[in-house]
This record gives C-alpha cells, structure tokens and sequence, in this order.
C-alpha cells in the first residue's frame, strides 16, 4: 500500500506574512497528523517572497513541537548552502528532542538565485560538484564515536537520523542507490526524468545499514474540492505562481481567480502542463483515481503530496479529500489481494 505524506513550503499567501504562513503550518501538520499522513516534510528556499520556511531546522522543530505522532523533516536541506556539520548537529538537535520522528531529505540546488546563493555561502569554497562527498561526510556525524575523532556533531553522533537524497535527475538516483539511501524524486515540478530516475535507482541500489531495499517516494500536486468548479479556483493560485516564477517575477501565493485557464495563451498552457504533469484535481473522486493512477504508473512506495493553495481553509479540505483518496486505494489493494 503506497503512504502519503504532505510537502509544505510554508507558503506566504498574498495579503498575509510570515507569521500567518506559520501558524498556518502548524494547524496543517496538526490536521494532517490527525488524517494519518506519514510524514511532514519543509522544504528549504531562500529570498522568495512567497516560501517562508527559509530557516527549515528552526521550523521543523516548531512543527514536530506542535504534533505528536508524525515524522517531521526536511524535504530537504540545500546541503551545498552549509557546511555538513552544522547539519549534522542541527539535525542531531531536533532528533535528541523528538526522538524517532525526525527525517533529514538532502539536495544540490541552491533554492535561489545565484546572488543569494553566494551571499547565503560568502567565503566557503564548497559547490554542488562536491555534493556526494559532502554527503558521506553528513553521514559520518551520525556514526558512532571513535576513538581519536577529532570533529564530532554534538548531539549528533550515533543518532539515528534517515537520510534521504532528493532529486529531480538522474544524479540523485544514482547517488542513492550508490549509498542505500531513500531516495525522493521532485515530481510535483519537474517530473520529465521520473520514470527513468526510478528504473535507475532500482537497478543500481547498494544495500546498506540504513536502506536493505529500494525506497522510493514522489511528489505529486492535489488540488481536491467538493466540485470540478471549485478545485480549478483553487488551483489557480499555484498556476499564477508558476507563470509569475517563469516571468522571474516571484511573490506571495496570488488570490485564486475564477475561469483563470480561460485566460492564458497557448505557450502559458504549454508551461503548466508540463509543471503539473504529476498532479490530480477536482472531485473526491477525480483526486482518487489520479492517485491511483500515478501509484500504479510509478510503482512508488510513497506519495508526497503538495497542495499550494491560497485559502487556508480550502487547503485543509484538500487534504482532507486526499486522505479520504488514500483510504479509497487502500481498500481496493486489500480487496484486489482478497481476490
């Protein structure tokens, strides 16, 4: 049975700020962990007007702080915007306080532009060439201490905390298997080399102390409302925001706009589709054969589900639309190994 879990940005929506994004993250994780989503995962981005959760460990903490029961973690850290043993004790930090519900998912995007990215880093030499060997050192803050060690994460060291690699190319994949680590593709925006990505970390997996078999998760975009009408409303907030992205004129989540496709000309229509390959929208009933569609297309042991949208009200009944989904495929992956 393939597990949902929920990927949130901590968005800014158009006539609030930061603090309201927050508060909002708290009662949606909270909600989410109620429906029985998996994990909670933020993602890391910097000097974008309309991602608040730029500082993921400290929002990370205040989330798990907030819930119980659901894992908590970073979908991911940007690991070339730090050096490896800040994280390892960030990371060794929130799991010493939660323990056992902490995920560290890692990536080699900056999450911003190149000016950001250089002051983010100022004098460090390190780029996202150095990615896999920053990694292995990552990993290395999390063993056991030995004698004559001279570095160690504190807390951190013999800490159990899953690392996983992100990606959106064949890179991560590779990479992944390599270490027999997790591995999470970034379908919900750039989906074109899924397939291949997964058949590639498949085939090359390494068992290793963490991961004895493939474990694969992907990102898919649900825009669920109790009618067609209403989900294509509130899909219209994460359209504009894609189109203001590609503009290179990034901002708060917009205001939903109504018959906002009928609108857009045919190069606009062309960006979306390929941006939303990976995405279900509409009824109870459309989200739930899309999922089980894209589980069954993908083969994944996990689904992350975003859904950016603008009203705060209206993003809860998704999710809750997208449990409901789940439950659904559930009951027909029993009912199909009853048969």
């Amino acid at each position: 049975m393939v597990a949902l879990s929920v990927l949130d940005l901590s968005p800014i929506p158009e006539g609030a700020d930061a603090a309201q994004a927050f508060r909002n993250t708290v009662e949606l994780a909270r909600h989410v962990e109620r429906l029985g989503f998996r994990r909670y995962w933020l993602a890391e981005h910097h000097n974008m007007a309309g991602i608040g959760s730029a500082a993921t460990a400290v929002l990370i903490g205040h989330v798990a702080g907030a819930t119980k029961t659901i894992r908590v973690g970073a979908g991911g850290i940007m690991l070339p915007n730090h050096a490896p043993l800040v994280i390892a004790e960030q990371f060794g930090t929130l799991e010493s306080l939660y323990p056992g519900r902490i995920d560290l998912g890692i990536g080699r995007a900056p999450g911003t532009d190149q000016m950001t990215s250089h002051a983010l880093r100022r004098t460090l030499t390190g780029d996202v060439n150095d990615f896999p060997r920053d990694v292995v050192e990552l990993q290395s803050y999390f063993q056991p201490s030995e004698p004559g060690r001279r570095v160690r994460a504190v807390p951190g060291t013999g800490l159990n905390v899953p690392l996983w690699i992100l990606g959106s190319s064949l890179f991560g994949a590779q990479l992944a298997a390599a270490l027999g680590l997790p591995y999470a593709f970034a379908s919900h925006f750039a989906p074109a080399a899924l397939m291949q990505a997964i058949q590639v970390y498949c085939e090359q997996f390494r068992p290793s102390e963490q991961s004895a078999t493939p474990y694969v998760m992907a990102g898919f975009n649900v825009f669920a409302a109790d009618s067609e009408d209403e989900a294509a409303y509130v899909r219209s907030s994460a359209q504009q925001s894609v189109l203001n992205l590609q503009r290179n004129s990034p901002g708060p989540l917009p205001r939903p706009v109504r018959g906002f496709e009928a609108m857009l000309d045919p190069q606009e229509q062309a960006i979306l589709a390929r941006w939303f390959t990976c995405a279900a929208s509409g009824t109870p009933e459309t989200v739930t054969r899309g999922l089980a569609a894209f589980a069954e297309q993908t083969g994944v042991d996990e689904i992350m589900v975003t859904s950016n949208i603008h009203d705060h009200a209206a993003r809860l009944r998704s999710y809750e639309i997208t449990a409901e989904a789940g439950a659904a495929l559930a009951r027909q992956t029993t009912a199909r190994e009853a048969g």
